[in-house]
């Protein structure tokens, strides 16, 4: 029986490593040996047409399972961060993250990268964790630079990442990987300011934490002669937590104030001294922390009582994990062969935080807790502080409490991951020539969001404390289990986990992303219908495809959530109805000045159920090599990314809300006071803010311009409408152009260069009143000033109460300007012979960023942040980023030697960047840590093949325990409090690991 051979895209593979994928032929037995399969699917990144000799017209850089081994990475995440298109991301490190790892292609946001598993949807873009993937069952990553919306639909905008899976394994293997931190902890700048403030810094000299396992176990069969096969697998993970108190790097959250000021250390007044304010008396309003020495007097609080508020943070987060699944395919003939999948997850990790009693205005502005003035807790002294003439009495007074329970484990914001993604399909052959396929996936999310605060109530029942017969208790007495709380005492033993216990009430947020993908595809060669050119071998091959694709969301909370973060819950969904049709069209092959030219092309149009209109997307690609040692190619795509189901609903949901007072239309005459004879304010009308042609752009009659009946109301402000928009896909037009060289004079060398241009339009993001009444008033254009909406009399107040048609300023989720991203791809491979020494392969990859950035609206100017950090730049990527990884293997394949060098660009603080689109000028100049510089890192794996069932895996990343970059308010420039960007750069030091796969 004919087998449908698997043909992966054309890749050159070195020892196993990353490798490019470069535009050149493979031949159809080669590439089905080079994946291990011989029956199954094509798996072709960036098209549906699968064809054996295929040539990419689009870089490619691959990732293989060797090179993720030797690595010995256990998240996703940790092989992505190494590709240099990809921007890095830790979402296992995060302290504000929910645990979940979507990537970011060219740092254009996870949303605008397509992910895939076998050219299939992971999930819906707002449910993506590619860490459902098993590392140990991973055969390549191909990440494709570059818009294929035409092939893919929706999202593919900066690229695509394809996860292709070992979904034809047969046999038993078991496969298991450890690694850990060691990392020497020395004195640093951190410490030195951390010191200063009585900070605890960690002990110097080598600290060995952070310890991961990840072990997995992989089962596949075939029976009836190879048609059908069923695999399953198994994979655990679990990782130790790393707090910030471990690295000597992070002893305190360094802060600087002002340009080149002094440093310090960001403090909290949730001291464990217990932290008083009275709100009532002679003491009103003043700060006041108990006295360590145990007196039971109240000494003014300072910095010496400070707490430090992220000590307990995480570096990496404790975390365990658990995904397993299978494969399965049923050759029933030629002409259908079933297939399937099941991927399911469970992930929990926490973010710890201090135990703390917290300040009484997070419950409400002005609010405040009460004590009893009598309560035997405090002293003479503290009650005649904080209750004045009321002290020894009953009555309750009010103050603010902020205290750190020291003797108490921290409370953990903790999140649950719950996945299953499902696949099954029928695909075959028919006619002459033909191929189809028709499958679908169904991909579920759900994440439960825990966080805990102390209950108000509970905080004034344990405050308001009596004696009985000796014994004090909450004079509300201990059903609902009160337990006394001494705020007036310093690390009083009494504030303990039983405490905190009875105080902390959790709530829980749910939020269930639902995918439902069906694909269809028809393919077929029309050269055996004659459709091909005179001068080409091959004809014509199309694929023609239609798909539906419906995205649904639901949120909801319980009570607890709701009263303490608020929110609403949510049942929301959209859908697509998409075809598509591509072709590949070979020219000329096998001619002179003409080894290959072809042309390639694909056209799909989408209707979107939230949106009335309909939206194409096309690619139009080129090939040719004049001799089979040099290939040029080119790319162009118009690629688009439909709205997220919550944008589309952010974008059309209608809300009416007051703009602050302090807001004035800017047609209005502006407003400034004087004192009356009777001491009244009067007020003083000047010139509008904006001209009367301006104003006449907002719809206002130009007899009303100026008038004082224009201003908005001082005691209710102006109104604004968000929402009521249509929300279109942004669109984006994607070009590549490249050279590959493969020398016959040197064998084994392969080299690219690659030209990206990724220019967005459209850009779907919430932009507030402000902004487009900042633009009207700059421009006069009519995207902004179309968005004042006026009522007959020309003002902007209404009822929000009574969903008026006019009187307002709009805002909220729309399209609104531009991002871009250009660069420069290169890779290159070498591989030589040893003899009877072995072989040495050498793999590069490097990317050259020259643009990365645009314009966030007409009025302003267009920015550049490619080599720059901080500011409106974030932490954006480095100009220059590169990958070199060389490789020896023995003869025998016994032992594999593979050291790598990354290296990371520099970076300079937009501050000195002297571009005003930047807000770098003269007077922002930075003396003191404008500048991070070029950093190297270097990586060693060993692998022993001891024989066809063991192999022994070692290695060690970032081999001289590099300490990362440190700078001051990283917070501002990447959600880490850690001292420096910690996605890009190795924060915990020197990483060693073991690992080894054993097959039965």
């Amino acid at each position: 029986m004919r087998k449908i051979t698997r043909i992966l895209l054309a890749t050159t593979c070195m020892a196993g490593l990353a490798t490019p994928a470069m535009a050149q032929d493979t031949a159809p037995a080669e590439a089905a040996d080079s994946a291990g399969s011989s029956a199954g699917s094509i798996v072709v990144t960036g098209s549906r047409i699968n064809r054996p000799n295929s040539t990419a017209a689009a870089p490619i850089t691959s990732v293989t399972n060797d090179a993720i081994r030797a690595q010995a990475a256990v998240n996703i995440e940790e092989v992505l961060n190494r590709i240099p298109q990809i921007a890095p991301d830790s979402q296992q490190n995060y302290s504000d993250s929910d645990g979940r790892q979507r990537i970011k292609l060219r740092n254009l946001g996870f949303e605008r990268t397509l992910t895939l598993i076998d050219g299939k949807r992971v999930g819906t873009m707002n449910g993506v964790d590619a860490n459902m993937i098993p590392t140990s069952l991973i055969k390549r990553v191909d990440v494709l630079t570059g818009g294929a919306s035409a092939v893919y639909g929706s999202d593919a905008v900066a690229g695509v990442v394809n996860f292709i899976m070992d979904d034809d394994f047969e046999g038993i293997q078991l496969n298991g990987n450890y690694n850990f931190y060691l990392h020497k902890n020395k004195r640093t700048l951190i410490s030195d300011v951390a010191s200063q403030y009585g900070f605890d810094q960690p002990a110097r000299g080598n600290a060995i934490d952070g310890g991961r396992s990840d072990i997995s176990l992989t089962v596949g069969k075939k029976l009836f002669d190879g048609r059908f096969h069923i695999s399953g697998y198994v994979n655990y993970r679990e990782a130790a937590l790393v707090p910030f108190t471990a690295r000597e790097t992070a002893g305190c959250e360094l802060i600087q104030t002002g340009k080149d000021g002094p440093l310090g250390c960001t403090t909290s007044t949730y001291t464990p001294y217990g932290y008083i304010s009275p709100r009532s008396g002679a003491a009103n309003g003043q700060q006041f922390v108990n006295n360590p020495d145990g007196s039971g007097t109240l000494l003014p609080y300072g910095d010496a009582y400070a707490a430090n508020p992220y000590d307990g943070y995480s570096f990496q987060r404790a975390n365990k994990r658990w995904n397993a699944g299978g494969f399965t395919s049923f050759e029933l003939s030629d002409a259908a062969e079933l297939y399937g999948s099941v991927m399911w997850f469970r992930d929990s990790s926490s973010n710890p935080y201090p135990a703390r009693v917290l300040n009484s205005e997070t419950y409400g502005e002005g609010t405040t807790y009460f004590v009893n003035c009598n309560n035997p807790l405090m002293s003479a002294s503290q009650a005649q502080t904080i209750c004045g003439a009321d002290a020894g009495t009953g009555t309750l007074a009010p103050l603010d409490v902020r205290y750190r329970f020291n003797n108490a484990r921290p409370v953990s914001d903790s999140y649950l991951n719950l996945g299953l993604r499902a696949t099954a399909g029928v695909r075959g052959q028919f006619a002459q020539g033909w191929s189809y396929d028709v499958g679908g996936v169904y991909a579920r999310n759900r994440m439960d969001t825990t966080w805990g605060r102390p209950n108000y109530d509970r905080v004034n029942n344990a405050l308001n404390v009596v004696s009985v017969n000796g014994q004090l208790q909450c004079a509300a007495g201990s059903a609902d289990g009160c337990l006394p709380f001494d705020a007036f005492s310093a690390n009083s033993a009494t504030n303990g986990q039983a405490l905190l216990d009875y105080l902390t009430e959790f709530g829980t947020s749910t939020t269930i992303n639902t995918l439902y993908n069906a694909v269809a595809t028809v393919q077929g060669d029309l050269g055996t219908y004659g459709i091909q050119s005179p001068w080409a071998d091959q004809g014509v091959a199309i694929a023609i495809g239609a798909e539906f694709r419906e995205d649904k969301l639901k949120s909801y909370a319980d009570d607890v959530w709701r009263k303490n973060w608020g929110g609403s819950n949510s049942n929301l969904s959209q859908n697509a109805w998409e075809g598509n049709v591509e072709v590949q069209v070979p020219i000329v092959e096998h001619k002179p000045f003409a080894e290959l030219l072809q042309f390639n092309g694909a056209f799909r149009l989408s209707k979107y159920s939230s949106n009335p209109d309909t939206f194409s997307t096309w690619k139009a690609e080129a090939i040719w090599s004049p001799i089979s040692d040099i290939t040029f190619r080119g790319s162009i795509n118009k690629a688009q990314r439909a709205p997220t189901v919550v944008e589309a609903y952010q974008g059309s949901n209608i809300s009416y809300d007051r703009i602050t007072p302090t807001y004035n239309d800017i047609c209005a005459p502006t407003v400034t006071y004087t004192t009356g004879a009777n001491g009244q304010q009067v007020p003083v009308y000047g010139a509008p803010a904006a001209s009367r042609e301006v104003c006449a752009a907002t719809g206002l009659a130009d007899s009303l311009y100026g008038s004082p009946t224009l201003v908005c109301p001082t005691d209710v402000g102006c109104t604004v409408r968000s929402g009521g928009y249509t929300v279109n896909p942004e669109t984006a037009y994607t070009k590549t152009f490249g050279v590959v060289l493969k020398p016959s004079f040197v064998p084994g060398l392969v080299v690219s260069i690659d030209r990206f241009l990724i220019d967005l339009d459209d850009s779907i993001g919430y932009n507030n009143y402000d902004y487009f009444s900042n633009g009207c008033l700059q421009t006069g254009s009519e995207f902004f000033c179309s968005m004042f909406v006026r009522n007959a009399d020309g003002t902007l107040s209404s009822n929000p109460s009574t969903n008026p048609t006019s009187g307002y300023i709009r805002g909220g989720t729309t399209n609104y300007y531009k991002s871009k991203s250009h660069g420069w791809d290169f890779q290159g491979q070498y591989s030589t012979g040893l003899g009877k020494y072995g072989t040495l392969a050498l793999d590069f990859a490097g990317s050259l960023t020259t643009l990365a950035g645009g314009q966030d609206s007409p009025i302003l100017p267009k920015y550049n942040c490619a080599g720059y950090y901080g500011g409106t730049c974030g932490q954006l990527i480095p100009k220059w980023t590169h990958s070199l990884r060389a490789t020896y293997t023995t003869e025998d394949r016994f032992f594999n030697a593979s050291f790598n060098w990354r290296y990371v660009g520099p970076l300079t603080n937009v501050s000195n960047s002297n571009d005003p689109a930047l807000g770098g000028n003269a007077d922002t100049e930075r003396e003191t840590f404008y500048r991070i510089g070029a950093q190297n890192y270097f990586d060693l794996a060993l692998t022993f093949r001891v024989n066809e069932a063991f192999s022994l895996r070692m290695s060690a990343n970032n081999i001289f325990d590099k300490l990362p970059p440190l700078l001051p308010n990283s917070y501002g420039y990447g959600l880490s409090r850690s001292n420096t960007l910690s996605a890009r750069y190795d924060s915990l030091g020197r990483q060693l690991a073991i690992g080894a796969t054993v097959n039965f």
